[in-house]
């Protein structure tokens, strides 16, 4: 049977999405600054990376046997991951909902684009800004907004305790600080 019918299954070859898949049901909330970096990222792949690619692969492709050509394989298959990724990426701009943190009326609670500080039981403080998904990155303190800490702060009050359930076990943290900006 010719190759050509065949499926190889090799991990590279699926259809994964680059980041976590929204739960069913569930709009795409984002800040105007995540909506931003996503619009911008689609437009360097659409207007730099693919097209200088393409060149790259159609040189390939008239140097001849293809099938041991690094180049042609190679760009072929980071052309696939590109045009993934620029799928995924407009999908998640068509159903984004864009919430600006600064035209929230009501301060007093935690909504979606707090920023938090809290403080755990042996006196750290963290702050966390309440984000989209595909904006989430608690190494810049960003968490998404169904995250199980971030579902925990949702309408908290400074002075409040809020306990959550994290992969090392419970926790518990006093709310110090709220703020939109």
């Amino acid at each position: 049977m010719s190759k050509a019918f065949v499926k190889d299954g090799s991990p590279e070859e699926e259809d994964a999405p680059s980041a976590p898949a929204l739960p069913h049901g569930v709009k795409n909330y984002m800040t105007r600054r995540g909506y931003a970096l996503l619009k911008a990222e689609l437009e360097q792949l659409v207007k730099t990376e693919r097209p200088a690619l393409v060149k790259i692969v159609s040189w390939a492709a008239k140097n001849g046997d293809r099938s041991e050509n690094g180049d042609y394989i190679y760009g072929k298959k980071r052309l696939r991951e590109i045009d993934r990724r620029i799928r995924f990426l407009m999908k998640r701009l068509e159903s984004a909902v864009i919430v600006d943190p600064a035209s929230q009326e009501n301060t007093q609670q935690v909504f979606f684009g707090a920023t938090v500080t809290v403080c755990n039981a042996e006196g750290c403080e963290s702050t966390y800004q309440i984000v989209g998904i595909d904006e989430a990155d608690a190494a810049r303190g960003t968490i998404s907004w169904i995250s199980p800490l971030a579902k925990a702060l949702l309408k908290a009050r400074e002075g409040d305790t809020v306990h959550f359930h994290s992969p090392a076990g419970p926790c518990e943290f006093d709310v110090v600080e709220i703020g939109y900006k």
